[in-house]
């Protein structure tokens, strides 16, 4: 039987890469599926089709996760939508190395990743959980990277890392907050082809980083889309406030 039959669920951030992943693999699991995007209405709506396509039931809401009435609103939507919300998937995240994030100057870089990737985690969770606690029970899973703990070199890396482990450190409490009824954990993912990795990260980087990974590849965003199926099950009902790293072994 799928592992998420009878479940909704809401991903945010969800028309690329890691979310539409994790889209795609909650429905193959039996979820109704919402696709939060910001900007990329076109993208989303072909995760949709092909979501129905094979069977499955989604729809597309746009939000922006830095606002928080944009919050309450794809709330509200995905409930007219869902009837209620399962699970919560918080994995928008705020580009800064790849368009026009990466020509901004560090503070406002700095300020964008605190708005969208922490402050929008946050707020999203602020305000799912009381609604979720009502019904009985949910999960939520939060995105943070594996560097954040490991650290890494650069400015970028350095911004990256000060978020990410905000979101860590605010999910663990958060988890004591709401337990039992809900659980909270986080994903970790370390080098992941995205489009970083495919169009902007020079070779010499690319290998560089290769040889640091014990089991000698990139990872892709299904291999992220798993672990969340994982925690977003019963599978996994004996864990919150955990951390899971995706990122072929680096220590």
């Amino acid at each position: 039987m799928p592992r998420l039959e009878q479940k909704t669920a809401v991903i945010t951030g969800a028309s690329s890469g890691i979310g539409r992943a994790i889209a795609l693999a909650f429905a193959r699991e039996g979820a109704h599926v919402i696709v939060n995007y910001y900007r990329s209405k076109d993208k989303a709506g072909q995760i949709v089709k092909e979501i129905q396509s094979a069977g499955g039931r989604a729809a597309a809401i746009q939000a922006d996760i830095s606002n928080i009435e944009d919050i309450n609103r794809l709330i509200s939507e995905a409930q007219a939508e869902l009837g209620r919300i399962d699970l919560w998937v918080n994995n928008t995240g705020a580009d800064i190395l790849t368009g026009p994030g990466a020509q901004l100057e560090d503070q406002k870089k700095l300020q964008l990743l605190i708005d969208v990737d922490l402050k929008g985690t946050i707020n999203c969770c602020w305000a799912i959980a009381p609604i979720m606690q009502s019904q009985g029970q949910g999960v939520i899973i939060n995105m943070s990277w594996d560097l954040a703990i490991h650290g890494f070199q650069g400015r970028n890396p350095q911004m990256f890392a000060a978020v990410k482990a905000g979101v860590l450190g605010f999910s663990r409490s958060f988890a004591r907050t709401y337990g039992p009824k809900l659980r909270i954990n986080v994903l970790a993912p370390g080098w992941i082809e995205t489009e970083f990795a495919k169009n902007i990260m020079s070779e010499n980087y690319y290998q560089a980083r290769l040889k640091e990974i014990p089991v000698g590849r990139f990872g892709t965003p299904e291999d992220v889309a798993e672990v969340a199926v994982f925690l977003a099950s019963d599978e996994s009902s004996y864990m919150t406030g955990e951390m899971i790293k995706i990122n072929g072994g680096l220590i």
